[in-house]
């Protein structure tokens, strides 16, 4: 008796280790890189957020320049207008596999008490999920 106890809690810790250890979805890795991304941005980590973009190591410096002071003047907006972001939390996901994309839908709450809701597009570039 006790060896089918023992049998089965093996059996059940073993379950539980395939399921806790299963490897997450496409849609679940896609909704994990961009919150990663925005959390950067609100983070003051402009360059991560920048580089968390498909295609933007063939731009010129320039570009990437005005794109890191962009990203600062719109977070600088952001404390202006709402006292600023709270968090970025992805809600759900959605496979646009006509578009090639995995569309990421963020709520972003402000610090005023505001929400609203933003459409992340991201793309699979060998292996890592980028904003496209």
């Amino acid at each position: 008796m006790r060896r089918i106890g023992l049998m089965g809690l093996i059996g059940l810790m073993g379950l539980i280790c395939l399921m806790g250890c299963k490897e997450a979805s496409r849609e679940e890795k896609a909704m994990e890189a961009a919150q990663e991304y925005y959390a950067a941005l609100i983070q003051g980590d402009y360059q991560s957020f920048l580089d968390g973009r498909a295609h933007m190591d063939s731009i010129p410096d320039s570009f990437r320049e005005q794109l890191l002071v962009s990203y600062k003047q719109f977070v600088r907006q952001q404390e202006e207008t709402h006292q600023g972001i709270v968090s970025f939390v992805p809600t759900r996901v959605e496979d646009d596999s006509l578009l090639q994309v995995m569309k990421v839908f963020m709520m972003v709450n402000y610090a005023d008490s505001m929400r609203e809701e933003i459409v992340v597009p991201m793309v699979e570039v060998n292996g890592t999920w980028l904003m496209k």
